[in-house]
């Protein structure tokens, strides 16, 4: 799949050029301070972007429409010329300050992938490494790639930010709502399951009187816990849900999360009330409501150090653009390819156009 798609989708999106630049198109983009970008290589980014727009696996159907995997190419290839350029001259300026990965750096975080996807096994994580193309050199030429960029992203823009206390209260008071505390109920339960079957024709059903005795089983223990037997005790002796481990204890939950049916409900309620039997898709449930804690926001000193990393956040970004803008403006960027060219320049327009937004 991989091979059959690095080939000519890149002559796909830019069919008017073919010809007689064939040879410079397959062979070389564009020269960044010397460095090159090969149509092979912007053509795997390509995938990549294509596989991750569609879930990990590109719609065969795609490819069999030329129209429609050129308009999706069309799509993807600004930005990603654009990151493939910051990428390559973050990497140099990471080089000429001397960054490099150490072994050690390059095993911990090796270690960590292993156990984070399981592949602790050496044939495993072989087979892994085979099945994207690639031995241990290359996966720490990559490593290392990554590794000096964020440096250079760090060194150079997010170690030299510094965030007031008074520009975190100021993002505060103008964000409260980001701050908040949902809404959340804490609730008991007691589930009396009905019993399902499958019809000859293999759907679930139920029958009537089964239903109709555990309505009336249901009807009993609410009449216990109204007489005045302790909810959490009755849960945990009749109970046919999980629950009934803790008492029938559920929560807290989101509000907002719950049928609107039972929001309602619960809106209606005073903490340990009790509900009438509920239908539900497993049977019978009655409910307790324990606490309902209305929506609130938090006071800023629980919340001033996220409110300084939002304020940050929002600040790198903005510096990020400005260095890259001054980085580029100092690069010797030489073009192989008009088109891709105008499709770069789109791109930065673009980006610049959302900075200007964004102020």
């Amino acid at each position: 799949m991989k091979t059959a798609l690095r080939i000519g989708l890149l002559s796909l999106l830019f069919a008017p050029l073919a010809g007689a630049s064939a040879e410079i198109i397959e062979q070389v983009l564009v020269k960044v301070n010397g460095d090159i970008i090969t149509k092979t290589e912007l053509e795997a980014r390509q995938i990549a972007a294509l596989r991750q727009k569609m879930s990990g696996q590109i719609d065969p159907e795609l490819l069999k429409d030329a129209t429609r995997l050129k308009q999706a190419l069309a799509e993807v290839t600004p930005t990603l010329i654009v990151e493939a350029i910051d990428e390559m001259l973050l990497f140099q300026m990471g080089n000429e300050k001397g960054y490099k990965l150490s072994d050690d750096q390059f095993k911990s975080w090796l270690t960590k992938l292993r156990e984070e996807q399981n592949l602790q096994d050496e044939a495993k994580f072989q087979a892994a490494l085979k099945q994207e193309g690639m031995n241990i050199a290359d996966l720490r030429k990559n490593v290392e790639r990554n590794f000096i960029i964020t440096q250079v992203q760090r060194d150079e823009v997010g170690a030299k930010l510094q965030i007031t206390e008074e520009e975190a209260r100021q993002y505060y008071l103008a964000h409260r709502q980001e701050f908040s505390e949902p809404a959340s109920v804490t609730v008991r339960e007691i589930l009396v399951e009905v019993p399902t079957t499958k019809n000859p024709q293999g759907q679930q059903s139920v029958n009537v009187a089964v239903e109709d005795a555990a309505m009336e089983k249901t009807k009993t223990i609410r009449a216990r816990i109204m007489a005045g037997e302790d909810f959490g005790k009755v849960a945990a002796d009749v109970s046919d849900s999980s629950s009934k481990a803790n008492g029938g204890l559920i929560g807290p939950l989101a509000l907002a999360q719950l049928s609107t049916q039972l929001q309602q409900t619960f809106e209606k309620m005073k903490p340990g009330e009790i509900t009438e039997p509920i239908r539900t898709p497993r049977g019978f449930q009655i409910l307790k409501l324990e606490t309902l804690k209305p929506a609130e926001v938090q006071p800023f000193e629980s919340v001033r150090d996220l409110a300084a990393d939002k304020v940050h956040s929002a600040r790198q970004e903005s510096e990020f653009r400005k260095f890259m803008s001054r980085v580029r403006g100092q690069a010797l960027i030489e073009w192989k390819n008009d088109e891709l060219k105008k499709a770069y320049d789109a791109a930065i327009a673009a980006e610049a156009a959302r900075g200007q937004g964004a102020q």
